[in-house]
C-alpha cells in the first residue's frame, strides 16, 4: 500500500513526489536506495516492487514521515516485544518532528514507543481489543477506518491503510492529486476516516442490484439538488431500502455521503480553478457561498478562501526536506 502510493513517481500529478525508503533491522547493502517499481507494461504503469531494504532503523531519524506498516503477530499477542532498537528510533524520529503513521498492526509499535499515549488511535478491528488491553493510555477506536491526530495517524486493516495513504496525499498535495492517483489505483477517491470498519464494500460490485451506477451518476451531477427520493428512484428501490443499502455499503447515510462528495469536489475546484467561491458552491452542489463556507470550515477546519491560499502557497513552496521512510 505505502509503496503503491508513495513509491512510484507521478511527475504529471506533482513535480515533487515522495522519496520512499525502506528500513529494516538488517538492511541489505546491495539493495537499491529506493524501492524499485515494476516496469510499465502495455496496460499501464507497473505497481510491483523490489522490497529489499537498503536502510537500517537509524535512517528513520532523517524522515519527514515514518510509516510502520505492520509488526509480527507475536508482537500483537504479547509473546514477543517490539524490538527495543525500533522503539528507540521511533521515539527519536518523533522527537525530531517526523509525522508518525501506522497501518494495521503497526499501531502496536507506535504504542510501545509511547507515541499514542493520550491519543485516539485505531487498528484492524480484530486487534483493537489487544491494543487497548496492552496500552491502556491509548483511546482505541475500533469503529473507524483511520484516525488523523495531526502528527500521528493510524489506520485499520488493508483497504483502510490505502485510504489513509491517500488521505496523506490529499493533505500534502491536495484533493485533485489524490483523486487522480486513486483513479490510477482503481479505488474510491475519498473514504473519510470516520466511516465504519464493519461495512460490506465501499462501492458495491456492478451487478443488477448494485448501487454503483446511481452513485457514479450522482458524483457526475453534484450540482443538481439531489434527494434521497430521486437517487432511490434511479436505483429502482424504495427510499427506505436505498437508505439501508447505502448505509450498509458505505457506513454512512445518503445525505452525509453526498456532503462528502460535494466537499471533495469543492476542494478540487478550489485547487484547480480560479472560480469565485460563489461558483464553487454552485458547481459542487453546496449552494450559496455562505453554505459552502459553513460546511467547508466545519469539515476541513479553514475557510474555502484560506484553503485556496494555503494550497497555492504549499504548491509553490520548497520540496520537503527529508524523505518519508517506511519500516
Amino acid at each position: 500500500m505505502a509503496c503503491a502510493v508513495f513509491g512510484i513517481p507521478q511527475p504529471d500529478l506533482a513535480p515533487r513526489w515522495y522519496d520512499l525508503r525502506l528500513c529494516t533491522e538488517r538492511p541489505d547493502p546491495a539493495a537499491p536506495a529506493t524501492p524499485t517499481p515494476a516496469t510499465a507494461g502495455p496496460d499501464g504503469p507497473g505497481f510491483g516492487f523490489s522490497l529489499r531494504a537498503a536502510h537500517g532503523w537509524d535512517a528513520l531519524a532523517d524522515a519527514d514521515t515514518v510509516i510502520v506498516t505492520s509488526v509480527p503477530d507475536a508482537c500483537v499477542t504479547g509473546d514477543r516485544e517490539i524490538p527495543p532498537a525500533l522503539v528507540a528510533e521511533l521515539r527519536r524520529a518523533a522527537a525530531a518532528g517526523a509525522r508518525m503513521v501506522s497501518l494495521c498492526t503497526g499501531a502496536f509499535a507506535l504504542a510501545a514507543a509511547g507515541l499514542l499515549d493520550g491519543r485516539r488511535a485505531t487498528a484492524h478491528w480484530s486487534h483493537t481489543a489487544d491494543l487497548a488491553e496492552r496500552h491502556p493510555l491509548v483511546t482505541v477506536d475500533d469503529s473507524v477506518l483511520y484516525v488523523d491526530d495531526g502528527d500521528v495517524l493510524t489506520s485499520a486493516g488493508v483497504a483502510a491503510g490505502l485510504d489513509l495513504c491517500l488521505h496523506i496525499v490529499r493533505r500534502d498535495l491536495g484533493a485533485q492529486v489524490a483523486n487522480q492517483l486513486a483513479r490510477r489505483l482503481v479505488v474510491p477517491a475519498h473514504r473519510p476516516g470516520g466511516q465504519a470498519q464493519f461495512v460490506d464494500l465501499s462501492v458495491p460490485v456492478a451487478d443488477d442490484d448494485s448501487l454503483a451506477p446511481v452513485l457514479e451518476w450522482a458524483t457526475a451531477n453534484l450540482e443538481r439538488p439531489l434527494t434521497v427520493e430521486e437517487l432511490a428512484r434511479r436505483a429502482r428501490m424504495s427510499p427506505r431500502t436505498f437508505f439501508r443499502r447505502l448505509q450498509a455499503a458505505t457506513g454512512t447515510t445518503p445525505l452525509q455521503w453526498l456532503l462528502h462528495q460535494r466537499l471533495a469536489l469543492a476542494q478540487s475546484l478550489l485547487e484547480a480553478t480560479e472560480l469565485p467561491v460563489e461558483q464553487v458552491g454552485e458547481r459542487s452542489g453546496l449552494g450559496s457561498a455562505a453554505n459552502l463556507r459553513r460546511h467547508f470550515t466545519a469539515r476541513v477546519g479553514i475557510s474555502p478562501t484560506d484553503y485556496r491560499r494555503a494550497f497555492a502557497a504549499r504548491a509553490a513552496g520548497p520540496a520537503r526536506r527529508r524523505p518519508p521512510a517506511t519500516r
